[in-house]
């Protein structure tokens, strides 16, 4: 017996293209220090063209590919069973242009949508009644309550966002944050269970 090993798989591993996925990219791994930096080394899984950009690495995969080299070791195996490569290939700049048009298509869409919204619930009506309650004039524009109501309206999106640009307000993430991280997280369940041919079984499968 030459010792135990302890796999724990990551969830999700960034690589680049064509690159050699090694088990201490793939994996937390302990084992005894006479061998675990050759175990670190073990490669796993070879990335090419026809992998697209997501590969779902099964733990038996792992585990075969570490007995090759040492069929003697205790494996054991801790956390998920799949771990989820994710293939980063090398971006293409964006025009300027089409930078500033699709940056001009989502301001107006946003501003089209807040004036909607304003209409659909007469908010300007809103703001000459509390302009006459609170001054007992009438006036058709109350810049006393829509100008201070504009700035309170971007503020409070940036509260809500948690964000002034790329800086973060605080350490508690927005509620856009939580959303993208759920739908990360059943994106990825929903890749492991139909991209790991491992995990399926067909009746005429042998």
């Amino acid at each position: 017996m030459e010792g135990i090993l302890y796999i724990r798989l990551r969830h999700r591993v960034q690589v680049r293209e064509e690159s050699m996925v090694k088990l201490s990219q793939l994996a937390q791994i302990i084992a005894s220090e006479t061998i675990v930096e050759d175990i670190r080394e073990i490669p796993i899984h070879q990335v090419t063209p026809s992998d697209k950009n997501i590969v779902v690495v099964d733990v038996m995969k792992v585990i075969s590919e570490v007995c090759k080299v040492y069929p003697d070791l205790d494996i054991q195996t801790i956390g998920p069973t799949q771990s989820i490569i994710e293939v980063i290939y090398e971006k293409k700049k964006v025009s300027l242009p089409l930078f500033i048009g699709v940056w001009l298509l989502l301001f107006i869409g946003a501003a089209l949508a807040i004036m909607n919204f304003h209409e659909d619930v007469s908010m300007r009506e809103v703001h000459q009644r509390l302009y006459h309650f609170v001054t007992g004039g009438v006036d058709p524009h109350p810049l006393l309550f829509q100008v201070p109501y504009s700035f309170g309206l971007g503020l409070g999106m940036i509260l809500f966002f948690n964000h002034v640009f790329r800086k973060r307000l605080n350490e508690e993430p927005s509620p856009l944050e939580v959303e993208m991280f759920n739908y990360q997280q059943d994106l990825d369940q929903y890749v492991i269970m139909h991209e790991n041919k491992e995990s399926q079984k067909k009746l005429d499968d042998h």
